[in-house]
């Protein structure tokens, strides 16, 4: 019967449903919060190379650029080692990591929309204060703006699209998030390539920030809540006609059931961050923990916010230098679009593999900057060697962005069972933003001590996680979020910690 509940293989289950225009348009307005996180990851790097903003900000490192000042001019690799330049980026993210926390209490309590609108608020304020910078604290205290607003974002968008989403399109509607942050990491790159000479051009690119903010606070306006979040605040008839509406059919009694029952079990729990760490629920605190930690350890944001830092440290001249982020940001769009209509098809594991396999070779082969810089980073690429260079760099991002990148925000957002959610998803934000901050205070020093052996640092990390998913994650597509528990069970490292009553507790919903 319409709305009742299906059997699929290994005995999931999974609601009936129609894909319908209404979800479907809902998750990408939603996931427009998606845009606030890539414009600043792709804006950063293109605005710490343009000459202006160097001078009126961080003349020491302009000097050094232009190798006037007799300091580092023999190596290429530390033109850019400026801790203040490096905490004007990583700033962001130490923001966000202790905004996730207030973002998770916020989300629970009050709903995922409202969340969406304050990071929404946040990001607004942000740009527009560093757009009217005159001094490095009010550039700073715009960034730890800005790194609220993401945090906000972060951890209630990839909630709101799993929560939406039928499980059967679930992956794809949830990767819409990523996919938002490449878009705007592009055109964050074509905005600062058309921007780089001109007056002040630094100021409207940091400015422009305000425009997906006033997006997302329109969007956040008008789009409802998910079933999920009004039945946790005691909406439930609202919740039930949201559920119709979004499933395209009357008869929605099994799955209003099951969500009402796992709300039920979520308000027994006094603490989510005291429950998450119980043996039964390992394997999410496990997987919401070193995913983020893993996707920031692939090395993919030495390309994507110091990207142009990064081609002009190599050779290029800092107009090919925004011209080569440009490219690798369109390869970043593309390869998300691909993850989108081949994660519910082919799964979560294959994905992650694939890309993790790809990503070391093409690691690998951008260690050719050896050959060239050397340990002493005196040296030039032909014209040869720098399109050789672009084309395992593009490979590398597309390896990322069809696996890692999107990937890293669903399988956390969908495993954890409602007691646990809001907890799981704060971790899983918080790791990100804390190990994105690491990264983004430290890359610059290491590119000037570690040199080319950067790229094998990281090129390690992406063996130990590879082998880590082969062997620990389950596959995950097509399971309903309430399910997941048979998943971990039937799991031959994870069954050990999920007792049986808890697949059974939601069993019976299959009998009815």
């Amino acid at each position: 019967m319409a709305g009742g509940v299906v059997a699929t293989g290994g005995g999931r289950t999974h609601h009936e449903g129609k894909i319908t225009l209404f979800v479907i348009v809902t998750c990408i307005v939603a996931a427009m919060g998606g845009l606030l996180f890539g414009y600043d990851l792709g804006i950063t790097g293109g605005v710490t190379s343009m000459d202006q903003f160097l001078l009126k900000f961080f003349p020491n490192v302009y000097i050094q650029m232009k190798d006037q000042s007799g300091v580092h001019h023999h190596s290429q690799y530390c033109k850019f080692d400026n801790p203040l330049l490096t905490l004007f980026t990583s700033s962001l993210y130490l923001a966000a990591l202790v905004a996730s926390f207030f973002a998770s209490s916020i989300t629970r309590i009050m709903g995922r929309k409202i969340s969406m609108f304050i990071g929404g608020i946040f990001f607004l304020v942000g740009s527009l204060l560093d757009a009217f910078a005159v001094n490095v604290a009010m550039l700073i205290i715009g960034r730890l703006l800005l790194g609220f607003g993401v945090g906000f974002c972060n951890q209630s968008v990839p909630l709101y699209l799993s929560e939406m989403a039928p499980p059967k399109i679930r992956g794809a509607l949830n990767i819409g998030f990523q996919l938002m942050i490449t878009i705007g990491i592009l055109i964050a790159n074509l905005i600062n390539y058309k921007l780089a000479k001109i007056k002040n051009g630094w100021r409207f690119s940091l400015g422009i920030g305000a425009v997906p903010a006033i997006i997302l606070c329109l969007g956040a306006i008008f789009l409802d809540d998910t079933p999920n979040s009004m039945i946790e605040r005691g909406k439930q008839e609202k919740a039930r006609k949201m559920l119709q509406r979004i499933r395209g059919i009357d008869d929605v009694d099994e799955e209003f059931q099951e969500l009402v029952n796992a709300s039920e079990e979520a308000k027994k729990v006094d603490n989510a961050w005291k429950n998450i760490i119980e043996a039964k629920y390992r394997p999410q605190l496990v997987f919401c923990s070193l995913i983020p930690f893993f996707q920031q350890f692939t090395g993919i944001n030495v390309i994507m916010f110091y990207a142009p830092v990064l081609f002009q440290t190599l050779g290029f001249g800092s107009n090919a230098s925004l011209m080569s982020a440009v490219i690798t940001g369109g390869v970043n769009v593309v390869a998300t679009i691909i993850s989108i209509f081949s994660v519910d098809k082919f799964g979560r594991r294959i994905l992650f593999l694939e890309g993790g396999i790809q990503m070391l070779l093409c690691q690998v082969k951008v260690t050719m900057i050896a050959k060239e810089f050397g340990v002493s980073g005196v040296g030039s690429f032909s014209k040869g060697e720098v399109n050789l260079l672009l084309f395992f760099i593009c490979a590398y991002v597309a390896s990322f962005a069809w696996s890692w990148g999107p990937l890293g925000w669903l399988v956390p957002s969908e495993i954890c069972s409602l007691e646990i959610r809001s907890a799981g998803q704060a971790i899983n934000v918080s790791v990100n933003m804390l190990f994105t901050f690491i990264i983004g205070q430290v890359f610059l020093m290491m590119l000037c001590h570690l040199k080319f052996g950067l790229f094998f640092f990281f090129g390690g990390f992406v063996v130990i996680m590879t082998i880590f998913i082969a062997f620990f994650l389950p596959e995950t597509k097509n399971v309903p979020i309430e399910e997941m528990n048979s998943v971990w069970r039937s799991h031959w490292f994870w069954a050990r910690f999920i007792p049986q009553d808890m697949v059974n507790s939601h069993a019976h919903l299959q009998d009815l």
